[in-house]
């Protein structure tokens, strides 16, 4: 690998529209990727440790364990009912009781892969593609400025002439997504970790305050860990893996076991398969599966999740679609066992629709295993992949930060844009999603149901992501890039973009709904306010900016100033 040098960009380079490399502009030794910077990543990764990477922070058997039983004004925010008073619908296993939790986990999985799909076609596209007809002509590779094969780019080049205004949303609505994911997964520790203390204690009263400074604690012990351990992330990650992959096994076999050993028995398969029930208060029992499927749409919701490591992962044109295809296959298997396993240990329906734990999965899991070292030990394995999936967070969510900085999308661009010489990692950005990530811990002190809008609208924002690369995409008649390793042919491609497309629109209007009427201010969805908020922001600012935003970048395909591994 090339060299690493950490020079920053001159004035002149960031006030450039369109900047292009060539042998006269970089020397051999700088090493250029594909995204048109100069290399200043390690490649630390590889596809093992990117799988373990998408297992972890993926972890889709943990995600929809703990949206079983959730607050309806938020699937990422775990609140019990007594911090909101007696609340008669607040899980979402009244969208359809336990078999509308599986079938609504199975449909959005399928329009999930087509997503998926979607966005792999692009991570290896982009990478390996030629000029060939392009408006650049043969002899240079068409690419985004993000140092990753992300939404940002790839909606930049898919766009065509409007492919800078295009980047530039997608950009920012993927970068605060993957922030909002953050804070919404430090919660989810800091609520697990309470949850435990308040099963070994009984009497125990659980208060915010006690979430809050385990949610700060974490925050920058994983804040610290990115920064200062960067050579080892992808052991950590793998390490990540190897406890989703172990977890979801050990505990599917102790859910199963456990109700017989312990003579309670285990649930019908009347009320795991067919016993519908919608308490949702909507009378329409298709809208209320539709409505069910964001539970299943936040486990696997994640497609770009990958390929925000392009650069530091050696051939992301094959790597990467490698490595969604593994994330999404072991997840959607892992996530269904799952869910058959705990929905049969539930026998006590009204305990765990009551309960005061803050984490959902505790009850149930005190149900199943009937012992306080039984729950505790269950809870460690659900505990154990999601530290580490903090990890993976903060390396995304940094990353998403940095790639726009490095093109003056952001205010201090050039402060945000370095790459720390010693730990040869975005420093700055890094401790920015900490900062991030704190101030929204202190919105959580001060107002559940405000923290849950924010991060409740993550899905809103992400999938808008989404479209703004795949909708330009499928309307160009995908010509705008050159077939990579991976490649959906003839109207299978053509297919699965409409039909993602076609998912995106309908079920980001679906998922502003309220999740149960009637309707009251606290009760009230906020996730279409916060992200049309932050969407305004994002014009605002383009209007400021746009005259120095540095957009799409060119490379002559040449080994003397292309990285060796950059696709």
């Amino acid at each position: 690998m090339a060299e690493e040098k950490t020079t920053q960009p001159s004035a002149t380079e960031e006030k450039s529209p369109a900047p292009s490399f060539s042998d006269e502009a970089l020397s051999p030794e700088l090493g250029v990727n594909v995204s048109g910077h100069k290399q200043e990543l390690q490649r630390n990764f590889d596809l093992l440790s990117l799988c373990g990477m998408g297992l972890t922070s993926g972890n889709v058997w943990m995600a929809l364990g703990g949206t079983i039983v959730r607050s309806r004004y938020n699937i990422y925010l775990w609140r019990p009912a007594a911090y909101l008073g007696p609340l008669p619908q607040t899980v979402a296993i009244y969208n359809g009781g336990p078999p509308g939790i599986i079938y609504e986990y199975i449909a959005a999985s399928v329009f999930y892969w087509m997503i998926g799909a979607s966005i792999a076609e692009l991570a290896s596209a982009v990478p390996s593609s030629g000029g060939g007809k392009k408006t650049l002509g043969p002899h240079f590779h068409t690419l985004g400025q993000a140092e990753e094969e992300t939404v940002y780019h790839w909606a930049t080049i898919t766009a065509g002439r409007y492919g800078r205004a295009c980047g530039w949303f997608a950009g920012w609505w993927n970068c605060l997504a993957w922030l909002l994911a953050l804070a919404a997964q430090l919660q989810i520790v800091a609520a697990q970790s309470v949850s435990m203390y308040a099963v070994m204690h009984d009497g125990f009263e659980t208060a915010r305050w006690q979430v809050f400074v385990t949610y700060i604690i974490l925050a920058w012990i994983a804040c610290f860990t990115v920064l200062y351990m960067n050579r080892t992330l992808p052991s950590i990650q793998m390490l990540g893996g190897f406890l989703v992959i172990a977890g979801v096994f050990v505990t599917i076999v102790l859910c199963a076991v456990l109700p017989h050993v312990t003579h309670k028995g285990y649930a019908t398969n009347h009320s795991v398969w067919e016993d519908w029930q919608n308490e949702t208060g909507y009378e329409s029992n298709g809208f209320v599966f539709l409505l069910g499927m964001l539970n299943g749409a936040y486990a696997v919701g994640t497609p770009d999740l990958l390929a925000h490591l392009a650069e530091e992962v050696p051939h992301p044109s094959s790597n990467l679609p490698k490595a969604i295809l593994a994330q999404f296959t072991f997840g959607f298997l892992s996530g269904f066992c799952y869910l058959i396993a705990i929905l049969y240990g539930i026998t006590d329906l009204p305990a765990v629709l009551t309960s005061t734990y803050l984490f959902p999965l505790t009850e149930i899991y005190r149900q199943a295993a009937a012992t306080k070292p039984g729950t505790i030990g269950l809870l460690l394995l659900a505990l154990l992949p999601n530290l580490v999936s903090c990890v993976g967070s903060y390396i995304t969510a940094s990353r998403c930060f940095w790639t726009l900085a490095r093109d003056n999308a952001t205010p201090f661009a050039r402060f945000f844009a370095h790459v720390d010489g010693s730990t040869h990692n975005p420093f700055r950005a890094i401790v920015f999603s900490a900062v991030f990530a704190t101030v929204l811990g202190c919105v959580y002190l001060g107002s559940t149901t405000a923290f849950a809008a924010f991060v409740g609208s993550f899905i809103i924002l992400s999938t808008l992501s989404y479209l703004a690369a795949i909708l330009p995409h499928l309307l160009s008649r995908r010509r705008n890039v050159t077939p990579g390793w991976f490649w959906m042919r003839g109207a299978t491609g053509f297919i699965v973009n409409a039909v993602s497309c076609v998912y995106i629109v309908v079920f980001i209007v679906i998922f502003c709904f309220p999740f149960s009427v009637p309707v009251d201010a606290e009760s009230m969805n906020y996730a279409s306010l916060i992200a049309g908020g932050l969407s305004v922001f994002v014009l605002a600012f383009w209007g400021v900016r746009r005259g120095g935003y540095v957009g799409p970048r060119k490379v002559v395909l040449d080994a003397h100033v292309l990285a060796k591994d950059a696709i």
